[in-house]
């Protein structure tokens, strides 16, 4: 279901999570009839902020590049589901091909190439990591921090396959670990008789995080009705802008108007809470990750008074992806602090299980702003261990991660509607 994991929190529980705790059983039934109807992501990571009055993503990411940071204690859970996803494509797969990003000089990246490697060969998978670089034309090995060395192989196309070593290695899934954010490669289009895990419209050359969120308010308006509450607590409020240029100012206005409308939409949802924070958005690049082309808006004047350097950081985000379509996302503050500093919460999943999770951690920004910047470190969330588990009033030992991992599933839930509703092929969908 969910692991017992040991969040930062530790006092009273609020009304959502008490809500979340109570229905456990319902929760669990709503998920498996969903699962009937749509099929999960391979895998998936989402970004959580937990303000106390409401818990809700504010990021989902169809290429989880964190799994370094799970705990050791993950591994079994972790193996578990992926043997469950794997045999859904594949049930005699023997050969696995992992296609990672380019950032070969990042060695927190290549560590958890490392991690994810070692999870897929533990459900008993030959691995072998195919490079897209040009700069890799024979096998090139990686010594990483660790010790341990990952091999980098030039990938090849035969036809309608991927392949390494002249052939020799022929999988029957390959594994994206790449966002395709620098576009798609040739050499991954109309791969017929191999199964291409995300699909190659779940990366940013396709993938639109407005389109995401708005499968997410379908999800949750229908998870919230069998909750019996009230949407809002789990989902943040949100509205697209586009045809901006921030370098030229074009597209200012309609900038500075939906943020003007949305600002005063959570105006109105503080009221109705008595909630005496003062709003904030959250404008984000529309396609991309790595934490960039983010800024934090209070006001309209906000997004018209940029200067230079703010507006070159919100024009181009990763590879040099243009930025005409954002985002605006409502802000939602975190309660949650670990050594000082402000923290959120990032669960893991593979196929439609919780696998684990940790915190994103920055002492330089505050709990009001993007926490995925200069700064930033990660705080494994370990298993709690029996001695330490705390009953309620009535003496119910309770799993403080477990609303994390329901939200957690909720935005994986949407992130499978998504691509269903994107899906250039339909008919490729696993039931």
């Amino acid at each position: 279901m969910v692991p017992h994991l040991r969040t930062a929190l530790t006092g009273a529980l609020s009304d959502i999570e008490h809500k979340m705790l109570a229905a456990t059983p319902m929760i669990e039934r709503w998920f498996r009839m969903e699962w009937q109807e749509h099929t999960p992501p391979f895998y998936s990571s989402v970004d959580l902020r937990n303000a106390g009055f409401k818990l809700a993503p504010v990021d989902t990411n169809l290429f989880p590049g964190g799994f370094n940071n799970l705990a050791e204690e993950m591994f079994p859970l972790a193996t578990q589901a992926a043997m469950a996803a794997i045999e859904k494509y594949c049930p005699d797969a023997r050969n696995l091909l992992i296609i990672p990003e380019l950032h070969t000089r990042n060695p927190f990246y290549l560590q958890n190439v490392a991690q994810l490697s070692k999870i897929m060969r533990l459900t008993g998978l030959n691995v072998r990591l195919g490079s897209l670089s040009k700069d890799i034309t024979t096998p090139t090995a990686i010594n990483l921090p660790n010790g341990e060395t990952l091999t980098l192989e030039p990938l090849e196309r035969n036809g309608r396959r991927l392949t390494l070593d002249g052939g020799r290695f022929d999988p029957c899934t390959i594994l994206l670990n790449n966002d395709l954010s620098a576009g798609q490669p040739t050499i991954l289009e109309n791969i017929k008789e191999q199964f291409l895990l995300p699909p190659l419209h779940a990366g940013w050359t396709v993938r639109r995080k407005s389109t995401h969120f708005k499968a997410y308010d379908d999800v949750a308006k229908k998870f919230s009705k069998a909750l019996g509450t009230d949407p809002w607590l789990i989902n943040p409020y949100h509205a697209h802008a586009s045809n901006i240029n921030f370098n030229e100012r074009t597209g200012e206005d309609e900038l500075a108007h939906t943020v003007e409308v949305l600002l005063k939409k959570i105006t109105k949802k503080y009221k109705e809470y008595g909630i005496t924070d003062k709003p904030f958005l959250i404008v984000k690049a529309d396609a991309g990750t790595y934490g960039m082309g983010i800024m934090t808006v209070r006001s309209p004047d906000d997004v018209k008074d940029l200067n230079r350097k703010q507006r070159n950081k919100m024009a181009v985000v990763k590879d040099g992806l243009e930025v005409h379509d954002v985002l605006i996302q409502e802000g939602v503050p975190t309660i949650e602090t670990l050594h000082n500093s402000t923290a959120e919460p990032v669960v893991y999943m593979i196929d439609r299980y919780v696998v684990g999770g940790f915190y994103r951690i920055n002492g330089e920004r505050g709990v009001d702003e993007n926490l995925n910047s200069a700064g930033m470190h990660f705080e494994t969330m370990p298993f709690i261990k029996e001695s330490e588990r705390r009953a309620d009033d009535l003496g119910l030992l309770h799993n403080r991660f477990y609303p994390y991992g329901v939200v957690g599933r909720l935005a994986m839930l949407a992130a499978s509607i998504e691509l269903e509703k994107t899906d250039p092929n339909p008919e490729n969908q696993i039931g």
